[in-house]
């Protein structure tokens, strides 16, 4: 049976606000994470991503604070990265209430953690969010369940997913593939889905800022072929 590809809207945390950059600076504000998660979820998204980007210790209480409030009101799955140090910051965060962490920088520094909050929270709990593609395989080897893969190139600049990137990387691992950076247009989700094996497709500022709106992106993809939840 294929599975339906996914559309994940973004959201970067900043002091417990939605912000949104270009190759993550030059931030602007963009809403409240609560009432842009209920807005996402109405529109069909199929999950979200937040991303706590001041994700200094002190700053570790606000995107808890904003995980409990928008898991009491939206249903779909919510994936939280960030900052994550420790299988007690994931478990922090899964009784918050997410349903997946995602791990970065730190997986590089150590990478036990994958391993480790693999066998207390199951591999599906456990995202590694990359920026290349050596790093996949040894991910998936350490018990990452999925993979969230950002194009440091194509981030916010709009010009389309990095087909050759995902590709290879689709190619290269055995778990389901998030891609992440430079959605622009409705045909940028056609072509990664339609020249790739990526599950999923990622994207923040277009979703934001109504430029893509997910029930008619979603429509186009079904016309097109691609198997998608309406």
């Amino acid at each position: 049976m294929t599975l339906a590809k996914r559309i994940v809207p973004a959201l970067d945390i900043k002091n417990g606000r939605v912000v949104k950059g270009v190759n993550f600076v030059n931030l602007r504000e963009v809403g409240d994470p609560v009432e842009s998660a209920k807005a996402y979820q109405a529109a069909g998204a199929d999950e979200l991503v937040f991303l706590d980007i001041t994700a200094t210790l002190e700053e570790r209480d606000t995107i808890m604070s904003v995980v409990d409030a928008v898991s009491r009101e939206v249903f779909i799955p919510l994936t939280v990265g960030g900052g994550i140090r420790t299988t007690e910051d994931m478990g922090r965060l899964i009784k918050e209430g997410a349903d997946k962490i995602f791990v970065n920088s730190e997986a590089v520094k150590n990478p036990a953690l994958i391993t480790d909050g693999a066998k207390i929270f199951g591999s599906q709990a456990i995202v590694g969010a990359i920026d290349a593609i050596e790093w996949a395989s040894e991910l998936v080897a350490l018990g990452a369940g999925e993979l969230l893969v950002t194009s440091m190139d194509a981030d916010g600049t709009k010009k389309g997913y990095d087909i050759q990137l995902y590709d290879q990387l689709a190619d290269a691992v055995n778990v389901p593939v998030v891609a992440s950076g430079g959605a622009g247009s409705t045909q940028d989700f056609v072509n990664l889905f339609e020249k790739t094996k990526i599950d999923a497709a990622l994207a923040a500022s277009v979703f934001h800022f109504g430029e893509i709106k997910i029930p008619n992106l979603k429509r186009t993809l079904k016309d097109d072929g691609v198997e998608i939840r309406i």
